[in-house]
């Protein structure tokens, strides 16, 4: 296969995955680690990837990867965090969701409680819920951010305010060596300061490729948050910390099909 017709798969392959290897690479093109190599330096120099310790992901920055992106992004890993995340979640409670691709999965797989109170700030997962005629949905107000469906700013975390949740449903675009939840959106991460304050448990959905990320702007903490949901173990440090900080983990398998 030439280099053109490589690089566009290989970029596939890093956007449903999450990152890329170079040994992973050579073997599903048949061709050597040298030439990989050479693919990844020329897309990291065109800024579709970043270079990696045997490998590459797709790009850190101060702007977010585009949401249809990010809705194939782990796409897999994602089902199985929202389900183990939902049968977290009793009939009868107050939940909380946020913006992002994880919480919509976590959605989805609620439709089957019963009699649940959620409040979001993320019109899809408003319209997910529709399915579920027990669930009162209740959309916070503010500013809607056209390009992900969310709503965000003084106003979204005023509303929240409001409220005391049994559970709040968090996700972040990056989480930093230091436990350190972060992401790209000043107003959006607002609204996460404020939740980590109105709730009796905070639940992180976040998959292993936000291990690998920066962001900007910091939202709090893995000691702010109860239990962690994500595909793949934490690095061994922040591991230990979070068994200090009372922080429960939990790694899940692929999705059954």
């Amino acid at each position: 296969m030439s280099q053109s017709f490589r690089q566009p798969d290989i970029l596939e392959i890093a956007r449903a995955e999450g990152k890329v290897t170079v040994e992973g690479l050579a073997d599903h093109f048949d061709v050597t680690v040298q030439t990989i190599r050479r693919d990844l330096t020329e897309l990291a120099n065109a800024g579709k990837l970043e270079r990696v310790h045997g490998g590459a992901i797709l790009p850190s920055g101060v702007n977010n990867i585009l949401y249809d992106e990010r809705r194939r992004l782990n796409e897999a890993a994602k089902t199985a965090i929202a389900r183990a995340c939902a049968a977290a979640i009793p009939d009868e409670a107050s939940v909380f969701l946020d913006i992002g691709t994880t919480t919509e999965a976590v959605a989805r797989e609620l439709i089957d409680h019963r009699n649940l109170m959620v409040v979001t700030n993320n019109m899809n997962v408003a319209q997910i819920l529709l399915a579920n005629k027990s669930c009162n949905i209740v959309v916070a107000g503010g500013a809607l951010r056209r390009a992900d469906n969310g709503l965000v700013g003084n106003l979204t975390a005023r509303t929240i305010e409001n409220f005391k949740f049994d559970y709040a449903i968090l996700g972040c675009s990056a989480m930093d060596d230091d436990g350190d939840l972060l992401d790209f959106d000043i107003q959006e991460v607002l609204v996460g300061q404020t939740l980590l304050n109105r709730s009796r448990e905070v639940f992180l959905v976040a998959d292993s490729s936000k291990f690998q990320r920066s962001a900007p702007v910091r939202i709090g903490s893995l000691r702010d948050v109860h239990q962690v949901f994500t595909d793949q173990p934490l690095p061994p440090r922040l591991a230990e910390q979070c068994g200090g900080w009372g922080t429960a983990v939990h790694v899940t398998g692929p999705a059954p099909d």
